[in-house]
């Protein structure tokens, strides 16, 4: 298959190079962000927490849902306005698979944010249980997160592409 060709029926929009290239910065930066955030919090989780400890796992997870945010933008700049035409995503049953995958990530993270932040005040050394099913979303979020990086690199070479 010669991707080149696919990419040049493509109507390109207009764009500078600049922009594109800093919507693709601010993506993989927030990438690097959530992928972070999520680590930090699967590592510092055990069966109980101290009321402290879950307070600096919401601040965590606050920086995991800014970056969650960041991402949704960026990923919406390039898909519609800057870089590649929005023909190339939009036709690609691969970015539909990733973009899903993100939204599942985004649903998966509700059930921790509102534990930590519903757990979080009160006395500071008081022990809180954590539920099995808070450490498995955010497992099962990491999975989902490892997963996106070939969607990506299956997208770039133009795999998917079915127009």
């Amino acid at each position: 298959m010669d991707y080149w060709a696919i990419f040049s029926k493509l109507k390109k929009k207009p764009n500078t190079m600049i922009t594109e290239l800093a919507f693709k910065y601010l993506h993989f930066i927030s990438i690097f962000a959530i992928v972070s955030a999520l680590v930090a919090e699967h590592l510092l989780l055990k069966p109980q927490l101290q009321r402290a400890e879950i307070a600096r796992l919401a601040k965590i997870d606050a920086v995991y849902g800014i970056a969650a945010l960041t991402l949704l933008f960026a990923g919406l700049m390039l898909w519609l306005k800057v870089g590649k035409p929005a023909d190339f995503y939009t036709y690609n049953w691969i970015f539909h698979i990733k973009l899903a995958a993100y939204i599942a990530i985004g649903l998966l993270s509700i059930y921790p944010t509102i534990f930590f932040m519903k757990n979080r005040k009160g006395a500071l050394d008081e022990l809180v249980s954590i539920p099995k099913l808070l450490i498995w979303c955010i497992r099962i979020e990491l999975i989902l997160l490892f997963l996106m990086p070939l969607a990506a690199t299956l997208m770039a070479r133009g795999v998917g592409y079915f127009k």
